[in-house]
């Protein structure tokens, strides 16, 4: 058990560096773009949504991998075993759209309920940085 704990907490720990990182760079860039302020902000959301892609990502490979392990579970339904399944697994859980179509089993439970809760954050957490940007550049304006 201790085991799933540590890669549950490694997963998580990749997606929200992955995550801060784009924040980060994001926030040094906007003031270096020379286009118009409401274009900036499309850019941030483009390069946010592109973050969380890459996080749900994270999620699918680690998915992926335990599900291809004896150790780790199962993700049983409508799945065929491929890392598009898992991809797809991922997104539903990471939004919080929940699952219907395929289950985990085992273990892997685990690490959906912390992808939700994860998803969560860092969505909560894009939706303000995207805030304060905006609010940044339409009070110069």
């Amino acid at each position: 058990m201790a085991i799933v704990f540590i890669v549950n907490i490694l997963v998580i720990a990749l997606a929200v560096i992955i995550h801060y990182e784009f924040l980060y760079r994001i926030t040094v860039l906007m003031p270096r773009l020379k286009i118009r302020h409401r274009f900036r902000i499309v850019f941030g959301v483009f390069l946010a949504l592109t973050a969380h892609a890459a996080e749900v990502w994270v999620f699918a490979i680690s998915f992926y991998l335990m599900n291809k392990s004896q150790n780790w579970g199962t993700l049983e339904g409508n799945f065929d075993g491929s890392l598009w399944d898992c991809a797809y697994f991922s997104f539903t859980t990471f939004t919080t759209l929940g699952f219907g179509d395929i289950q985990p089993m085992g273990d892997l439970r685990f690490l959906t309920g912390l992808e939700s809760l994860t998803g969560l954050v860092l969505i909560t957490w894009t939706a303000s940085f995207l805030y304060l940007e905006m609010t940044r550049y339409w009070n110069e304006n």
